[in-house]
């Protein structure tokens, strides 16, 4: 049998519920492991507090989201490439192979102007880790659109070693995720799983609810050389209780582990 793809859960999808959540409900439902979003919850940021939940819980932090929104700008430090080592040194701590980056944002000129090349110098270092760059989308604001980021949105028009391929953003930049995929070919590193309806928003939907190629791109992993994981990124902000959010989270793991072709751990 083929070497089985680890289907992760991020942080982010319990979300208003702490990192600690997802630790317990990534145990219960039988995830493989652990995206962590670095944010402003204090726990995503302690290589201590978050070894000690892998260890309680049995489940490993196999990514870590470095802090590159909106709302973690001063998360650690202001300087993104202070916070991008921090990153790139938490991983190597706990023993998660993928940091996940997003391209620069316009304002952030320093960054911007030497990004690909302090990339690299990272990576240099931490020869371990991979750092895919994730696919973004243009902002839709009052009927007009701006691209927030530099040199854009779409991280294999500048090309890096290592690509994240998120479905929601596919959906939100009205891309067609296989021909993503096929641009990142050899550099897909890391999948965000989630669904959208490419009206023009970023709705991580769990899969199968939206219209973007999810099975087919899950399916098409193994032929693609693929040896990665696949971290499940969805929104269960509006779940009414942690019953809905938790049967949300397990028709996410059953999705994806049904279209990698692997065997739940029933079936194992």
């Amino acid at each position: 049998m083929t070497s089985r793809v680890p289907v992760l859960l991020s942080s982010s999808s319990v979300f208003p519920e702490r990192t600690a959540a997802a630790f317990q409900l990534a145990a219960a439902l039988g995830y493989d492991g652990v995206e962590v979003m670095v944010w402003t919850d204090a726990v995503s940021q302690d290589v201590g507090a978050l070894r000690g939940l892998a260890e309680h819980y049995g489940v490993p932090v196999l990514s870590v989201h470095a802090p590159c929104l909106l709302v973690t700008q001063r998360v650690w430090s202001p300087d993104p490439w202070e916070r991008l080592r921090r990153s790139a040194e938490m991983a190597a701590a706990l023993g998660a192979p993928t940091v996940v980056v997003h391209p620069p944002f316009t304002w952030q000129r320093d960054y911007a102007r030497n990004f690909a090349d302090g990339l690299a110098r990272i990576a240099g270092e931490f020869p371990e880790l991979r750092l895919p760059v994730e696919n973004m989308y243009p902002v839709r604001m009052a009927g007009r659109q701006f691209v927030p980021y530099v040199p854009g949105w779409d991280p294999t028009e500048t090309g890096y070693p290592s690509y994240t391929l998120d479905l929601s953003h596919c959906a939100a930049s009205h891309t067609d995720a296989m021909a993503m995929a096929d641009r990142m070919g050899a550099g897909l590193a890391h999948v965000h799983l989630g669904d959208g309806t490419g009206e023009g928003r970023d709705e991580h939907l769990v899969p199968g609810r939206g219209n973007q190629p999810c099975a087919e791109l899950l399916s098409s992993l193994a032929g693609r050389g693929f040896t990665g994981s696949v971290a499940v990124e969805v929104t269960t902000r509006g779940a009414k209780s942690r019953a809905v959010r938790e049967a949300d989270l397990r028709e996410a793991l059953e999705f994806a582990r049904q279209h990698l072709g692997t065997p739940s751990p029933v079936d194992a």
